[in-house]
């Protein structure tokens, strides 16, 4: 990158009990090409060993501590404590290559317009390296009717100008999971998302203490933040028809599923009903 060009980065990791993993993330941040302006890691209250091993990373690292909030209030924290001019994400289980920051720094430069962009990522399940699935394919643009369906942008992977959270609003607090999946639609239905191509992260998958493994019916918190989406008037047409047809594709999926279980439908029904008035209106 050009020396006259200053772009500063924030990293924020936010870590909950992972006092076995999280010197992974920590050091290839340390060990990138151009390093951040700063590293904040948010001990979201972990009751493990964790905030003996952030300790001897001190003063490379800024450690925010906390009563146990969930990864949204934890990634919020560090946020508002950031004060690089672009937030770079990492989740506590994933590793970064050592160019992420260089190749972003990159990327910026060559999209000076761009709020907000991700970069492509290696998989890793149970020690193995595996393939993406067609479904979780990256793409780049106005990605709204894209990531209807499932979350299409990693955490670990995004970079996000920091003056952004203060037009879209952070990660929702509420949500346990799938918090992520409702701040890309928020930004998504306004911005571009941009895709840098260069691999920049090690995404890793298949231990047990991943939030997605802890929630059964995950399609009912992306619900959610779909009808957080229908609640605004201001949401176009043309995507409040995607929405809606996502939102009922979703709706009888997990009708099935709780019928199959011997579960109270009752009111995902009168959901289902009102929402397909809605689409026949549009």
């Amino acid at each position: 990158m050009p020396s006259e060009t200053k772009i500063t980065f924030s990293v924020i990791i936010p870590v909950y009990n992972r006092a076995a993993i999280i010197s992974r993330a920590i050091e290839s941040v340390l060990r990138q090409t151009i390093p951040p302006a700063e590293l904040i890691v948010v001990d979201d209250g972990s009751e493990d060993e964790t905030a003996s091993v952030l300790k001897p990373y001190l003063p490379q690292i800024k450690i925010i501590r906390q009563e146990n909030k969930g990864v949204s209030a934890a990634r919020n924290a560090g946020i508002r404590a950031a004060s690089g001019e672009w937030i770079a994400l990492l989740d506590s289980d994933d590793e970064w290559l050592p160019q992420k920051l260089e190749l972003a720094g990159r990327y910026i430069q060559a999209h000076p317009d761009c709020k907000i962009f991700q970069a492509e990522e290696i998989w890793m399940r149970n020690g193995r390296r595996v393939n993406p699935k067609n479904r979780h394919k990256k793409q780049g643009g106005f990605i709204y009717k894209e990531s209807l369906p499932l979350c299409i942008v990693s955490p670990s992977a995004v970079v996000i100008k920091r003056s952004l959270f203060t037009e879209i609003g952070f990660f929702d607090e509420t949500l346990p999971v799938c918090e992520d999946y409702d701040l890309w639609l928020r930004v998504s239905r306004k911005y571009k998302i941009g895709l840098d191509v260069h691999p920049g992260i090690v995404k890793y998958g298949g231990h047990g203490d991943q939030l997605s493994r802890k929630f059964w019916g995950m399609d009912r918190f992306r619900i959610l933040a779909m009808e957080k989406q229908l609640a605004d008037p201001e949401l176009p047409d043309e995507l409040r028809k995607w929405t809606l047809e996502e939102i009922l594709s979703k709706l009888s999926v997990l009708i099935e599923g709780y019928e199959k279980h011997g579960r109270d439908s009752r009111n995902l029904q009168k959901k289902r009903t009102q929402y397909a008035r809605e689409l026949s209106k549009l």
